[in-house]
């Protein structure tokens, strides 16, 4: 089991998904923790969350934490495998919830009612692929693979 979790090729392609994807849902998760980049922050996310999305309060504390720890724990390498799958699944529960009623597109020039979801296309792409990959280059999920744990 140790070994399908943590094995990792010497591949610079699952660093450069890591990176990348870590990097953009960070981003987002820093709008919904911290309130950074023009984001609502905690209270107000989570306000939002549960009283216009309907969604509960765990779910909704799930999301926050994913975006943002779990974003660390990818850029670093570490449980790649299981942050991807989280990242295949919180996506899909999106577009499911939210965006696919608006269509594909982003709403690049505000004439839609949302937005799409042709980045969550994209992210759980990246997603798939570091699951069956694992975290590449520099990995933090080797020194696992070294250790007799």
């Amino acid at each position: 089991m140790k070994n399908k979790l943590f094995e990792t090729s010497e591949s610079y392609a699952p660093l450069i998904l890591r990176l990348l994807l870590g990097s953009v849902v960070l981003m987002h998760g820093m709008q919904k923790l911290l309130g950074w980049f023009g984001g609502f922050g905690f209270s107000k996310t989570m306000l939002f969350f549960t009283e216009s999305v309907g969604m509960p309060w765990i779910m909704g504390f799930l999301v926050i934490m994913l975006e943002t720890v779990g974003a660390i724990a990818l850029i670093s390498g570490l449980v790649t495998r299981v942050i991807a799958l989280a990242y295949v699944i919180l996506p899909v529960g999106m577009i499911v919830t939210t965006h696919f009623k608006n269509g594909f597109f982003m709403n690049w020039f505000g004439m839609l009612k949302g937005e799409g979801y042709e980045y969550f296309i994209l992210w759980i792409g990246m997603a798939l692929a570091l699951l069956i990959l694992g975290g590449g280059k520099f990995a933090t999920d080797r020194f696992f693979m070294r250790r007799n744990l």
